[in-house]
């Protein structure tokens, strides 16, 4: 196990490298850059544009270099920590990001929890309620929320909220503690607030989890061992949580390196209908000014959310389930 770890772990790093070529490739692809579209705008309004400004700016952050030389340094920065300067917000991207990215990490996981608790118990009852009533309103209450778009359900709760409680249920806080520093009042703020984008951004996690879980486990549940197990007398709650249950619980460990970073990049559309103080509506604004550090840092945040999520779900699969081998070859 312990060279597995050493192994995959380094095979991390040429990984993210070469995510962050395909980064940083992405975010120079489009013509022009953030000084380009600043001096459009100026222009659209009739300003007048100071060239010798804009050419000082450009080869003061280096945008008048070759696109390697960019990269070189963008990557050198990213070592050390530094994540680039924000043109549209005019200070670091360090500083740009600050609560959000915890903000976003906090409405991630607290998403991913709720979607094992509501899944787990659900998915386990329909499949071994098969074809009950149960079975058939859960499956119902599933496709429906699949096919439920989340900023539609997040407009839904925001109509009903208003009109039939005269509530606002947007944002993660109170409007007061929205430039306070941390403090007991503020973390009970975002507690109070943090229920509506969970369940918004969870439902459809949560209906597709559900399926999943239910159609692995009545594949399990159908396999000789537990014939066998059942006619040894074991009893069904020990042959279910010892032997088919562990087996089908492949979905949810497997579904942690994807299911990170979805969850991040699909609630933008969520934050920007409940007005969410995340990473999700700068990340939209800085792909469409160009601030091409403050959109590529977030994308790379997302890919450090996929490999990281992606090697505790291995390790985790190597554990939970012992016919995953963690070396190649075949044995005799």
């Amino acid at each position: 196990m312990f060279t597995y770890l050493l192994r995959r772990l380094f095979v991390m790093v040429p990984t993210l490298l070469v995510i962050s070529f395909l980064v940083f490739a992405i975010i120079q692809a489009p013509p022009g850059d953030y000084l380009s579209t600043y001096m459009a705008e100026l222009q659209s309004q009739g300003e007048a544009v100071d060239q010798a400004k804009i050419d000082f700016l450009r080869h003061q952050y280096g945008l008048d270099r070759s696109f390697l030389e960019q990269y070189a340094v963008w990557v050198g920065n990213l070592v050390q920590g530094d994540l680039g300067y924000s043109f549209e917000y005019g200070m670091p991207v360090n500083q740009v990001v600050g609560d959000r990215l915890l903000l976003t990490i906090v409405v991630s996981v607290a998403t991913i929890i709720f979607i094992w608790v509501v899944s787990f118990p659900i998915g386990i009852y329909s499949a071994v309620r098969q074809y009950s009533v149960g079975d058939y309103t859960l499956t119902f209450l599933g496709f429906l929320g699949l096919a439920t778009p989340s900023f539609l359900l997040a407009l839904v709760l925001l109509y009903f909220a208003n009109v039939k409680f005269g509530i606002s249920i947007g944002g993660l806080m109170d409007p007061s503690y929205a430039d306070a520093p941390w403090s007991w009042g503020k973390a009970r703020s975002v507690l109070a607030h943090l229920w509506v984008p969970v369940i918004v951004i969870g439902t459809s996690g949560t209906a597709g989890m559900i399926r999943r879980l239910r159609a692995n486990l009545l594949d399990e549940l159908q396999k000789q061992y537990v014939v066998t197990g059942r006619a040894k007398g074991l009893s069904p709650i020990r042959l279910l949580w010892k032997y088919p249950l562990r087996m089908a619980l492949n979905p949810f460990i497997s579904d942690i390196g994807s299911m990170l970073p979805e969850v991040v990049s699909g609630a933008v559309i969520v934050s920007v209908v409940l007005s969410l103080p995340t990473t999700g509506p700068m990340l939209l604004d800085a792909l469409r000014s160009q601030d091409m550090y403050l959109a590529g840092s977030f994308l790379m945040f997302l890919a450090l959310l996929t490999v990281v999520g992606m090697f505790l779900s291995d390790v985790a699969l190597a554990v939970l389930d012992p016919r995953i081998r963690l070396g190649g070859g075949v044995s005799k």
